[in-house]
């Protein structure tokens, strides 16, 4: 089943992609109305959009799954139930087109809720506590999402139809256009773990690597950032914008501190996964929709691959994720073309010249520096890339050089071929993707005149980050920690800003308490005392009555006797 999916998937990839070329080429969009049920004058009609943006999405999306895919056929090899795995991802993949190819917020919203619940079925995969937790706080993150949706179809009732497209510039001063477009603003932010939805991201780790790869990296998590490009105009033109400019930019410095600070191999890429969807949200809400769209697919392409050089590199841990367990003779000796790929991923997020993250990121760093931003933005912007540099050399240095620090009886090969072949693709993408795309999305340059100073200003602070991230993995056994001095200030760092605690106690507290005061008070208290214990007490006061007179006493006989004939002497002569 992996071998026909693969298959499958890569030719439909390949189509769309010569597809795109065509659209983009000579600048077409298509419109496809396809006519489900005709009622007399009702009509339900599906709508498909086709352009250069949609199918290039469907492109990429269906290249990394079909290679997740066949990089699962090894990395799943020892689980009974593979093709339930394999029918899963491609339950997503199909809600995932679903998504990208439907101007109607109907259908928008049959293919998000597919990639919720499918990716909630993904999550808790390995069936054990951490998954399930895990799973239902992403489920419950993203049912706030889908109530949004819900929300926003129904004040598109204030329209003709529910294709939105064709009401966003006409109507963009509206007030039922603005709720919208906070509404779908809101589900995005859901599905993109913006901060307050952020803690569902890192804790979605739990699901196997190739669905980390798949979902974590270049699928679900951009959903909501290709809706809000479908959705810019409204972004552009109003104060949501400036809103979203300043959550995405704290979400992007917030992740980027807390990969400083972990030490499992997975979530720090789920954190800098986190970092760039915050760059590409705050480039999108200053307007510049075709930047974030370049974006989202040069890291859909080295993420995935870093997150397939971290399911190998754990796969031959022993499962072990902790990146102080690896070493550099384990993993760059032993692993030789796994650790080439892992350096090449780790260099593109960190935009080094010619590789696929250097023409997105400095384009965007450039385009910040010359648009009309404030000072706190444009800190956010370089710093965040900074950390961005410092957490990747961090987890080179820790995973890649210094002495072997695994467990013994460790076998360490690099002879999973098939894995291999599944990162070798993507491997070549990584590397001429990014200037390919640039010349096919832009087909004449931005013209970005700036200070020498400010041109350098980029490489300067990636040269300033590696030398950070190398001075805070030069620890040994008998290191004295130096953030152990001030640790109240790296435990609020290191735990993306208390972030995961607020999204689980903080939300359970309160409930759980004031149910627990409910149960004592009424279940077990008042209404007890009104209700059953109150009803009981009265009844046996009244049996034990009702049991006296029932007693053969002669004395209540003749009592009653004589009650009984002074009745009927007053009834007759009165």
């Amino acid at each position: 089943m992996c071998s026909i999916s693969f298959v499958n998937l890569i030719s439909m990839s390949l189509s769309c992609f010569l597809l795109s070329l065509y659209f983009l080429l000579n600048d077409m969009i298509y419109f496809i109305e396809w006519e489900l049920v005709s009622l007399n004058s009702m009509s339900i009609v599906m709508t498909f959009l086709f352009d250069w943006m949609s199918l290039l999405f469907m492109s990429f999306v269906l290249m990394i799954s079909s290679l997740v895919i066949f990089y699962s056929k090894e990395y799943m090899m020892n689980d009974n139930h593979i093709n339930r795995f394999i029918m899963l991802v491609l339950m997503f993949v199909l809600s995932m087109m679903l998504l990208i190819i439907s101007p109607n917020l109907i259908s928008i919203l049959l293919g998000w809720d597919g990639l919720g619940l499918v990716s909630y079925c993904l999550v808790i995969y390995f069936q054990n506590i951490k998954s399930y937790n895990a799973g239902m706080l992403t489920a419950l993150s993203n049912r706030i999402g889908d109530v949004a949706l819900l929300l926003s179809i129904a004040w598109m009732l204030n329209y003709g139809s529910w294709n939105y497209i064709f009401y966003l510039e006409i109507m963009q001063n509206e007030f039922e256009m603005l709720m919208i477009g906070s509404l779908v603003m809101l589900a995005a932010m859901t599905k993109s773990a913006q901060i307050p939805f952020s803690s569902w991201l890192p804790a979605a780790m739990a699901a196997p690597t190739p669905v980390s790869a798949l979902v974590h990296s270049s699928t679900l998590v951009t959903a909501g950032v290709y809706l809000l490009i479908r959705f810019n105009i409204i972004l552009s033109t109003s104060w949501l914008g400036q809103l979203m400019l300043l959550l995405s930019g704290l979400t992007m410095f917030m992740a980027g501190l807390g990969a400083n600070f972990e030490f499992d191999l997975k979530k720090i890429i789920a954190l800098s996964t986190l970092s760039q969807l915050g760059l590409m949200m705050s480039i999108l809400s200053m307007g510049f929709l075709k930047l974030a769209m370049f974006h989202l697919l040069t890291h859909a392409l080295f993420k995935a691959l870093l997150f397939m050089c971290a399911g190998a590199i754990i796969h031959n841990m022993n499962n072990s994720q902790d990146i102080r367990l690896m070493g550099g003779l384990s993993i760059g000796i032993h692993m030789p073309l796994t650790s080439a790929c892992f350096n090449v991923s780790n260099l593109a997020l960190c935009g080094m010249p010619f590789l696929a993250g250097f023409y997105s990121k400095d384009m965007i760093l450039e385009i910040v520096s010359i648009s009309n931003v404030n000072m706190f933005s444009f800190f956010l912007y370089y710093f965040s890339t900074g950390l961005t540099v410092s957490y990747s050399f961090r987890l080179v240095y820790y995973s890649m050089t210094g002495d072997l620090n695994c467990g013994s009886l460790n076998m360490l090969n690099d002879e999973s071929w098939i894995m291999l072949r599944g990162m070798m693709g993507l491997l070549i993408m990584s590397i001429i993707g990014g200037s390919m795309l640039n010349w096919l999305i832009f087909p004449f340059p931005y013209m970005i005149c700036l200070p020498i100073y400010m041109k350098l200003l980029t490489l300067f602070v990636c040269i300033v980050g590696g030398l950070f991230g190398y001075l805070i993995s030069l620890s040994n056994l008998f290191f004295l920690n130096k953030s152990l001095f001030m640790y109240n200030l790296s435990t609020f760092l290191g735990s993306m800003w208390f972030m995961p605690y607020i999204s689980t106690y903080g939300m359970i507290f309160y409930p759980l308490n004031y149910g627990q005061l409910v149960v004592k008070s009424f279940d077990q208290g008042w209404s007890e005392y009104f209700g059953g214990q109150h009803l009981y007490q009265k009844l046996s006061m009244y049996s034990k009555t009702l049991f006296l007179m029932h007693n053969n006493s002669l004395k209540i006989y003749l009592l009653l006797f004589v009650f009984w004939i002074l009745i009927l002497l007053i009834l007759l002569f009165l």
